[in-house]
């Protein structure tokens, strides 16, 4: 009798954890957005601070008002550019708040500017025909196969690069390089997704910066992180790609998350980057 009852409180006490934990996973967690700053080419001069923010994905489970957050967040950092690696909503088609998020997005301020590409998210659910607007409209350089050389106060020349979406785009890459300086210092490409990045092994880029994975969103020790297509070989954080020219790959895990709004063991994310050129 006291062994079963001992059984009755252990069944209880794991149906009360699972419930916190799933409660965690699902109100919490994806509330619990973190910095994480890195400082890069620490051997050079002037630090440029370049801020990196991907797959917001605005929809009824991530508001406006958590938009204005994350403005306030970037914002307070401080950032000489700001770089968004693409999906704005979630599906435009059952939520568009088209106004508060281009006044939301208006609010970003860098010293260089803001600068922003394609996901896929961003030509699906009809939200093609207003992604361009928006971006615009708040203050972003859209790239699309395209790049823009920026002079900082030093006068050492970044190239910020950007592809098109892999997926439901025509991603160039040889149109998005002929852009380049040929006198650049330090060379950033945007993508959204990751495993596109092995495309750029042997060019002269020194960052890659992409997103689309959410990280896989759940990671539960023992078990296999789910994966999205061109997502799959590379998840999270950095990569070295190309060990004789420090080539990196960077994977932002998200601000907001696909189909079910759950996270665990992957919060959201701001990634810096401080740049000596």
């Amino acid at each position: 009798m006291k062994s079963f009852k001992m059984l009755v409180k252990i069944v209880l006490l794991l149906m009360m954890l699972i419930c916190l934990l799933i409660g965690y996973a699902f109100k919490i967690e994806p509330a619990m957005t973190v910095i994480n700053s890195y400082d890069l080419n620490k051997d050079k001069g002037e630090s440029v601070k370049v801020v990196q923010i991907s797959d917001i994905q605005v929809s009824e489970s991530y508001t406006i008002e958590e938009l204005n957050g994350l403005v306030e967040k970037v914002n307070k950092l401080s950032p000489d550019i700001i770089v968004f690696t693409g999906d704005l909503f979630e599906n435009f088609s059952a939520f568009q708040p088209i106004q508060e998020v281009t006044e939301s997005l208006s609010k970003l301020k860098a010293t260089y500017g803001k600068y922003a590409i394609w996901g896929n998210r961003d030509y699906g659910g009809g939200a093609v025909r207003i992604y361009e607007d928006v971006l615009t409209n708040s203050g972003f350089t859209l790239l699309k196969n395209s790049g823009v050389n920026v002079t900082v106060s030093n006068g050492k020349k970044l190239f910020i690069g950007g592809l098109d979406d892999a997926l439901l785009g025509n991603p160039d890459i040889d149109r998005m390089l002929a852009k380049m300086a040929n006198d650049c210092d330090y060379e950033i490409v945007l993508m959204h997704e990751p495993d596109m990045a092995d495309l750029l092994k042997d060019t002269s880029v020194d960052l890659l910066l992409a997103g689309h994975s959410h990280g896989g969103q759940v990671k539960i020790p023992f078990i296999k992180t789910m994966s999205t297509a061109l997502a799959e070989k590379y998840s999270d954080g950095f990569y070295t790609l190309n060990k004789s020219n420090g080539m990196q790959l960077y994977v932002n895990t998200g601000i907001g998350t696909s189909r079910i709004p759950v996270r665990f063991m992957v919060p959201p994310e701001i990634s810096v980057f401080n740049i000596n050129l």
